[in-house]
């Protein structure tokens, strides 16, 4: 971008009576409230993470701990035996908990 250096330059009082100029015709302006109502619709739709949820029941069936499988004694989580990466002091641990 060229600048001309030899153009008056303006002083803090231009830039400010500019500004509120700017602003005064933005607030007037029909586009600025329709801004705000699309946001307002938009919000709707979103499920907010504390919502109340004990109206709706989860169906899951849960299997006990199969003989393939082991427990990590870091994370807690049911692993299959090709996730062993060690043993600690008779512990198991997984291999994401290990690296």
């Amino acid at each position: 971008m060229a600048t001309d250096y030899d153009a008056p330059r303006k002083t803090d009082e231009d830039a400010s009576e500019e500004s509120i100029e700017e602003l005064k015709t933005r607030r007037h302006d029909k586009n600025s409230g329709k801004v705000d109502e699309d946001e307002a619709e938009a919000a709707e739709s979103f499920e907010l993470p504390g919502a109340d949820l004990s109206h709706e029941e989860l169906a899951v069936r849960v299997l006990p701990r199969q003989a393939d499988e082991f427990t990590c004694s870091s994370c807690f989580l049911v692993h299959h035996r090709s996730q062993l990466a060690e043993t600690k002091k008779g512990q198991l641990v997984c291999r994401d908990c290990a690296a």
